[in-house]
């Protein structure tokens, strides 16, 4: 293991078909007023958000909702939530949905009681958190973000263009989480294939930095094969409930950062993806695996045996005969099989994106990157070829 490093993940998970029979004793541990976040109204169609107002009220609780988070939450949605913790002596904020409304749940959690403007202090100039944090306690519904059991929280501020993320210490993570796969099947393919793509990324990301040939990327490689086999499952049948468990579940560890240990991690797609959604509000992996394939042609060379390696380990490619940029790039093509499977674009133009405006996204998008270091005129290039 190349890095030292430091291990604490507090979320309680409970998993399974009868996860929901957890939130009753789980809500005794806090006070007397939740608020309640959701999204579009999908929760409501499928009869889940009966079911959990029904164990609020038998655990005696005054709820206070906040309804309609985003695919992409909202600077505006995280100051509304904010304000009605405060007027409302929120105890607990219970997300039920998808990594929008998780993500946003913490950035209310955070924000509600912060002296001055919560996004300058705490997701521009990234400042520690000082203030009263108000507990989180999350129900999933779609799997993909890992917001479940990290301190990820990734807004959008509309009046600025600007999404930004940032990974809070342990004590911003959901004190629980409940993972029913069984609540991902009313989720629509694409989304289902969104979500699916996301982690993959999230993997990926992680996998390619660094060639010391550590414990996290025999884990990450084995992750990313379950995912791939759970995932071509899912795509024939959305209800079979092995394939669907295995996605949550990879989902979920592909971000509740044992799979970054000892990495020095590459977030650079994601990092172009989230000023691709401040301009075209595109679904978060959709976005990503149009970025994907492009990115990692673009720096592929500069860490060439962890690409051969992705080709032989995780897509089972015979790369005997092959020269190591043959092998390379038969893992990224394989890739490439794998998005097309999943229905998902692999152009920005598809989801959204104008010529116009790729200068802007490259200048407004954080520079980094993994085994190449990038600047804007970088990541221009491969927004242009992304297009």
């Amino acid at each position: 293991m190349k890095f030292d490093f430091f291990y604490h993940n507090p979320t309680k998970i409970y998993f399974g078909k009868t996860a929901l029979d957890n939130l009753l004793p789980e809500l005794k541990n806090y006070g007397e007023t939740v608020l309640l976040i959701y999204g579009r109204g999908s929760v409501k169609r499928s009869g889940l958000y009966d079911k959990i107002a029904a164990i609020l009220n038998e655990a005696g609780k005054k709820v206070v909702e906040l309804a309609g988070i985003k695919s992409n939450p909202t600077y505006a949605q995280l100051l509304e939530g904010a304000r009605l913790v405060r007027e409302n002596s929120v105890d607990l904020i219970l997300a039920v949905g998808g990594g929008s409304v998780i993500d946003c749940a913490k950035g209310i959690s955070l924000s509600a009681y912060c002296k001055g403007d919560p996004w300058e202090r705490y997701w521009t100039n990234y400042e520690e958190v000082d203030n009263e944090i108000v507990p989180v306690g999350a129900v999933l519904t779609m799997a993909g973000t890992g917001s479940e059991m990290n301190g990820g929280s990734v807004i959008t501020n509309e009046d600025k263009k600007i999404k930004n993320g940032r990974v809070y210490p342990p004590n911003v993570y959901p004190k629980f989480s409940i993972l029913n796969p069984e609540y991902t099947y009313s989720v629509p393919a694409y989304q289902m294939s969104s979500g699916i793509f996301d982690t993959m990324s999230h993997l990926m990301e992680q996998y390619f930095s660094g060639d010391d040939d550590n414990t996290t990327d025999y884990i990450i490689e084995g992750v990313m094969r379950s995912l791939i086999t759970a995932a071509k499952a899912a795509l024939k049948n959305p209800e079979d409930y092995e394939a669907r468990s295995n996605i949550m579940w990879c989902a979920t560890i592909g971000l509740n950062t044992i799979t970054g240990l000892s990495k020095e991690q590459d977030w650079e797609v994601h990092m172009i993806e989230h000023q691709l959604g401040a301009y075209t509000d595109c679904a978060h992996g959709a976005g990503l695996a149009a970025i994907s394939v492009p990115y990692y042609k673009y720096i592929y060379k500069d860490g060439i045996d962890k690409f051969v390696r992705f080709a032989k380990n995780v897509w089972d490619i015979d790369v005997s005969s092959m020269t190591k940029t043959e092998a390379a790039l038969a893992g990224i093509d394989a890739l490439t099989g794998f998005i097309k499977l999943l229905g998902l674009p692999l152009s920005i133009k598809e989801l959204g994106a104008t010529e116009d405006m790729l200068p802007e996204i490259a200048k407004s998008t954080v520079p980094g990157g993994g085994y190449k270091k990038l600047g804007a005129d970088d990541i221009l290039e491969i927004l242009k070829a992304c297009y």
